[in-house]
């Protein structure tokens, strides 16, 4: 059951950029998406934390002050950069270079927290960065250097996620981090982004889903529920009830075949294609993911951490 409801999460965020893509091509900006998204599902978790623990609500000064930094740094800006990459990469691709996170959690753990890893992780390094150079195309620089670049800035605010989470949640149940991380985040962006300029009355108008669902129309506040509630939460659940039957280990490889379904989801909504040098480049990268999943002797994500990873792209 663990590897069913791990392996559904996988599917069901793998298909989520897509919908990201659809979301900014009907003209809104990634801030207002990402708090669409954050808002949404800070909304969801307190729901059903007013339910079964409303303790959770009750937080000290610097409690608060953390979930503000990870809120912040963790969510808002993983969100915010990883909504701008898909814009401009192929979804698959961006979410693979956001997985490099794993490795950064791995190499922070070895050089400043000084834990002992697995020498399988510097043969994860060189998975990764050969992969990664066959997915780039690195001899005539076919991938946009700015999407790139706001791809590896969601891989540094994930992998800041992983570091403060990891702490947190042993503090406090995977649920409360999820809703007190994505509320700062959502409070950001409300602040700082330009939600305000979003005229009401375009949510009602009318939006296609594009490529192979072309013919299927929606008004746009429909698109934007089905993001935060089967693209963001639905998956957050999956994940935690995953958790139940799990190592996080084993919840994070499975995880990992969200890249897979990403690319495969993107291929036959969207039409976006790999040519075959970027198709072996993206399995090697997957390859040193997993072996990288596995490098930390005290494991990379918790075992009621593993939220870190699926919250955060709650996506």
């Amino acid at each position: 059951m663990g590897y069913l409801y791990a392996l559904a999460a996988a599917v069901i965020f793998g298909s989520n950029g897509s919908l990201v893509k659809v979301l900014l091509e009907t003209g809104l900006s990634a801030a207002q998406v990402t708090f669409a998204r954050t808002a949404g599902t800070a909304l969801i978790a307190g729901v059903v934390l007013l339910i079964t623990n409303r303790a959770a609500f009750r937080i000290t000064p610097s409690q608060a002050g953390i979930f503000a930094l990870l809120g912040v740094m963790g969510v808002a800006i993983l969100q915010w950069a990883y909504t701008i990459a898909v814009g401009i990469l192929p979804v698959g691709i961006a979410l693979l270079f956001e997985y490099l996170a794993v490795l950064m959690v791995a190499l922070f753990a070895f050089f400043v927290y000084r834990e002992r890893v697995k020498a399988r992780l510097w043969i994860a390094i060189a998975f990764v960065l050969a992969g990664l150079a066959l997915v780039a195309q690195v001899w005539d620089a076919s991938l946009d250097p700015f999407g790139v670049f706001m791809a590896l800035c969601a891989a540094v605010s994930l992998a800041i996620y992983f570091l403060l989470g990891e702490r947190e949640v042993a503090k406090s149940s995977p649920m409360a981090v999820g809703f007190w991380s994505m509320g700062f985040a959502a409070v950001f962006w409300l602040a700082f982004g330009d939600v305000w300029a979003l005229e009401p009355g375009a949510l009602g108008e009318a939006a296609s889903l594009g490529g192979a669902l072309d013919a299927v129309v929606l008004p746009l506040w429909i698109i934007a529920v089905i993001t935060v509630v089967f693209g963001s939460f639905t998956p957050f659940l999956l994940s935690l009830l995953a958790l139940r039957h799990l190592t996080a280990t084993a919840a994070g490889i499975t995880a990992s075949f969200e890249v897979v379904f990403a690319f495969v989801v993107a291929w036959l909504w969207l039409g976006e294609s790999l040519e075959l040098w970027q198709i072996l480049g993206a399995s090697v990268v997957l390859v040193g993911i997993v072996v990288a999943q596995t490098a930390r002797v005290n494991k990379v994500i918790d075992p009621d951490l593993a939220i870190a990873r699926d919250d955060a792209r709650i996506l």
